[in-house]
């Protein structure tokens, strides 16, 4: 099997569970394409998992089969045979290996209705699972390790808008995802995450790890101007296309 046929089933995943990354890593250069896809389909399947089953116990053991398969990958044991996890020891290495057992972790939260302690804690979630995926995918295209605090700030600003546009799937499945879902609170909230994004410098071949980001500076601006948009699931969606074509042809990125 070549490496191409062992990321074709990921792409499969992404396409139908996360087509705004799907459509990303269309845009990219080809030779980044399956590891991509292989990262964006684990982050799909870390995160249904704990959505379905209504038994926190076996939420908790499915997560868990994800950390154990991570641990073989920083280990260099034998990998359990998946479609997923086959393409991802084809891509990460036992360092990334360990900073996505954090996003498996942090998925814990969403099996049960408690909800977030502070800020702090919110924070940890998205810098968790958001800014553990941007970071890994941006690592695996050659970003330097001195570019990971301002790359996952702008994961910080994506994933905040990318959980405001999910509020009222939350709160129709019982959790409470805000902190202060007030309007005043929303508006607080994505002036937080705006003053965090920022462009990190990284070489144009992990640029492409950064394109689920665009749109998220709009959508916060607008959950600013009229916070009413997340409660009634009008958030504008991320990644037009015309942007997505513009950060692919110069390089730029086009937030």
């Amino acid at each position: 099997m070549s490496l191409d046929e062992i990321f074709v089933p990921c792409a499969q995943i992404v396409e139908k569970a996360d087509p705004l990354r799907f459509r990303t890593v269309m845009a990219a250069p080809v030779t980044a394409r399956g590891h991509l896809f292989a990262l964006y389909a684990f982050n799909v399947e870390v995160a249904r998992a704990p959505w379905v089953t209504a038994e926190p116990m076996i939420a908790e053991m499915r997560l868990q089969w994800w950390r154990d398969a991570l641990e073989e990958i920083a280990t260099g044991s034998a990998v359990r045979a998946h479609e997923v996890t086959t393409s991802l020891a084809q891509t990460i290495g036992p360092e990334l290996a360990n900073t996505l057992d954090h996003l498996v972790a942090a998925r814990r939260w969403d099996i049960y209705r408690d909800p977030f302690e502070d800020q702090a804690h919110f924070d940890r979630y998205i810098d968790a699972t958001a800014g553990a995926l941007m970071w890994s995918a941006s690592a695996v295209l050659g970003a330097p390790p001195q570019a990971e605090p301002r790359v996952r700030a702008l994961a910080y600003g994506a994933g905040v808008a990318a959980f405001l546009r999910a509020v009222p799937a939350l709160e129709a499945a019982g959790r409470v995802p805000l902190l202060d879902g007030r309007r005043n609170g929303v508006s607080v909230l994505a002036r937080h995450a705006l003053r965090k994004m920022s462009v990190p410098r990284v070489p144009r071949a992990a640029r492409p790890a950064l394109w689920p980001a665009i749109g998220a500076r709009v959508a916060l601006h607008r959950a600013v101007r009229d916070p009413l948009v997340v409660a009634d699931g009008r958030l504008p969606e991320g990644v037009p296309n015309w942007k997505l074509t513009a950060s692919a042809l110069s390089g730029r990125l086009w937030l």
